[in-house]
């Protein structure tokens, strides 16, 4: 049966007291639906249908990254049941399994979500909720059970009387699966008739089991990846959870981690065994780590690729490429599609951008490589800087194997330095240097002997 996942974004979220939607707040290193999309994905929805409404174009926005994503307005908020009905109706979804999730859910494993579909795909009910039993109910909506254990209704907080806030236990933390056909069939008959005077999903169970149909409750133990996001509190107490887990499975996969209260990971990123994360280290996004590396302290990559061995100290990278037994920092920048081959060299106070740097060259400290292509065994002396825009245009720099550049020199692209070729501490390089040749551009060096104290005797004239 074929799975689609719609997830209910178009709140405000007041609490968050934020000019953005509450579901554009990130948990780690993306904001909150994307936690939920992807658990979606990785459960086997086939489709995945966002309801958008406050904040609609930032969402909109942000989910255009994900292409398996297509989002449905809900330019009035009429409560839930009326978000489902405008994302069956808008994306035309009216068979398979459907996952109904929100967007403020971040926690919720794809595992459990494959458990909450498969009373619907394997059992033959039209409807099952996720439902765990926590130690202060208040707040929850609560089900209600006959003697076959099936849900017969879920009873909304606000119109629990006290003896079923009492003696009603399992909670609804707001997770369905349905049928689709039988959803899509029967969600018309949603009423307001209640305190809120909006259309509840939870009423979908009375409302189908009217129809003879039965709706199956899935029990989960672990209460965390049921948690939802209302404020900032909330924000940061499920990111230290989201936190610990990652680092838990790391360090179960052979990951040393030093401190793991600061160290933060992001759930695509993969690190290979035997690597250290030193205090303050950041993995986000896609990057992949290889073995026996070392990262940290205060190290922060995003879509990175580091290979083996790497040493890297106080360093950020964002959509770089390092190979393997590089060593970077501390206090380095390497950004836009750099990539530092085999055995390369970055040294402190060093940025590099949209630029090779060749196997085993060394840019020690203090420089700006941008836009460059730099052979191996390169040495780049303090300070220098590859001179990359003209105002206009960004130019590019070609230095060859084995070059040694010294100190302090500006090399104004476009230009070329051949293998071989050797550079004078302080020169400006803006004509190509051939292989094998030294480039050697200063000012004449001039020595006015006795000039200082001379100076100094006409200042002290002019004053008397």
């Amino acid at each position: 049966m074929p799975m689609t996942a719609i997830i209910l974004a178009a709140g405000e979220g007041t609490r968050m007291k934020s000019r953005h939607p509450k579901v554009m707040h990130k948990l780690l290193d993306r904001p909150l639906v994307s936690w939920v999309t992807r658990a979606a994905r990785l459960a086997g929805a086939e489709r995945i249908v966002v309801v958008v409404g406050h904040g609609a174009d930032e969402v909109r926005a942000h989910l255009a990254g994900e292409k398996d994503v297509e989002c449905v307005e809900q330019t009035e908020r009429l409560g839930t049941g009326h978000a489902v009905r405008v994302a069956l109706e808008g994306a035309r979804v009216n068979k398979g399994a459907v996952l109904v999730l929100n967007g403020d859910g971040p926690l919720v494993e794809s595992e459990t979500l494959r458990r909450l579909a498969k009373p619907v795909i394997d059992d033959g009910a039209a409807e099952a909720i996720l439902t765990w039993t926590p130690a202060d109910p208040f707040g929850y909506g609560r089900l209600e059970f006959n003697a076959e254990g099936d849900v017969t209704r879920i009873i909304e907080q606000k119109d629990c009387t006290p003896e079923q806030a009492a003696s009603l236990t399992a909670c609804n933390p707001g997770f369905y699966a349905f049928d689709g056909a039988k959803l899509a069939a029967h969600i018309g008959e949603l009423s307001t008739a209640n305190v809120q005077h909006e259309y509840y999903v939870t009423d979908m169970v009375e409302i189908l089991r009217g129809h003879g149909e039965r709706v199956a409750a899935v029990r989960t133990e672990d209460a965390d990846e049921l948690l939802g996001v209302n404020s900032r509190a909330q924000l940061a107490q499920l990111t230290a959870i989201a936190r610990d887990r990652i680092n838990a499975r790391l360090m179960d996969e052979g990951v040393t981690i030093v401190d793991p209260a600061t160290t933060w990971v992001g759930p695509d990123v993969t690190v290979g065994r035997d690597t250290v994360l030193l205090p303050m280290t950041m993995l986000w996004g896609s990057t992949t780590v290889g073995e026996e590396c070392v990262l940290g302290p205060n190290t922060r990559l995003t879509d990175c690729a580091v290979g083996n061995r790497v040493s890297l100290e106080e360093t950020v990278g964002v959509d770089v490429t390092i190979d393997d037994d590089v060593t970077c920092g501390p206090r380095a920048y390497l950004r836009g599609g750099a990539h530092v081959l085999e055995g390369a060299h970055v040294g402190t106070h060093v940025e590099i951008k949209n630029s090779t740097i060749g196997r085993g060259s060394k840019v020690p400290h203090l420089s700006y490589i941008g836009d460059c292509t730099m052979g191996s065994g390169v040495n780049i002396g303090g300070g220098s800087i590859t001179c990359n825009y003209d105002g206009v245009h960004k130019n590019r720099t070609v230095i060859g194997n084995d070059v040694f550049v010294g100190s302090d020199t500006m090399m104004v692209a476009p230009v070329t330095i051949g293998d071989g070729a050797l550079v004078g501490a302080s020169s400006c390089v803006t004509k190509d240097v051939p292989a094998d040749a030294l480039y050697l551009e200063r000012a004449e060096q001039r020595i006015v002997e006795g000039y200082a104290s001379r100076r100094l005797e006409r200042l002290k004239r002019s004053e008397d």
